[in-house]
């Protein structure tokens, strides 16, 4: 039987009455945090938030990764548009908030502490292909 494990994200538990939706448990995922957020449009309670190492998820840095709508990511005086196709890594201790925009936003959080993962070489910026594999 092949280790695959499929799940709709409709179909996964919700929490924050339905605007979180948790990815990585229904997946089975433990190597990294993954949750699908669904924000509506306009939603103005996003928390301004870090995750260092007094946070309950401490010394995460995360990616978020928009699937539909649009949000400005404000990181301190900086802002950055996200809408699909482009994806954000926020550090842990940089404090983060999202502004949702008028299409609302459904967007994939990626969660995981620096230093515990090992890259392959061949996903490193200019590194070399996996052996055997047609380039």
């Amino acid at each position: 039987m092949a280790d695959v494990t499929l799940a709709a994200i409709d179909d996964m538990e919700s929490t924050y009455h339905g605007l979180a939706r948790r990815a990585r448990a229904s997946l089975g995922v433990t190597a990294w945090g993954m949750q699908v957020f669904v924000l509506p449009p306009g939603f103005d309670r996003y928390p301004e938030h870090l995750h260092d190492a007094t946070a309950g998820d401490a010394d995460q840095e995360e990616v978020y990764i928009p699937l539909e709508g649009s949000a400005t990511l404000v990181a301190g005086d900086e802002r950055y548009e996200l809408v699909p196709g482009v994806m954000a890594r926020v550090g842990p201790e940089q404090r983060r908030r999202l502004e949702v925009g008028p299409d609302g936003l459904r967007y994939i959080a990626l969660g995981g502490v620096p230093g515990t993962f090992r890259a392959s070489a061949w996903t490193e910026l200019g590194g070399p292909l996996p052996t055997g594999a047609a380039g």
